[in-house]
């Protein structure tokens, strides 16, 4: 029975770690505010573009590099 509950809590700890380390960041303009905005799924309308180096993998290394994109400085 504690075999059992040990490799539970391994399995949850496992694939907890999996899907946090699995987190994609993208950077993304939209078509008519010409605004870019940083989120966590890739979008899958015509109304806005991937834009950027495709995939981050923290939120922060995202937003830093809308500050160098160069289609997000521009005005």
């Amino acid at each position: 029975m504690k075999k059992l509950i040990v490799c539970g809590a391994l399995a949850a700890f496992a694939l907890g770690t999996q899907a946090a380390s699995a987190a994609e960041f993208y950077i993304v303009r939209d078509a008519t505010t010409k605004k870019c905005t940083v989120v966590d799924t890739k979008p899958t309308t015509t109304t806005t573009t991937v834009v950027g180096d495709g995939v981050y993998k923290t939120k922060v290394e995202a937003e830093s590099a809308v500050k160098t994109t160069k289609v997000c400085t521009e005005q």
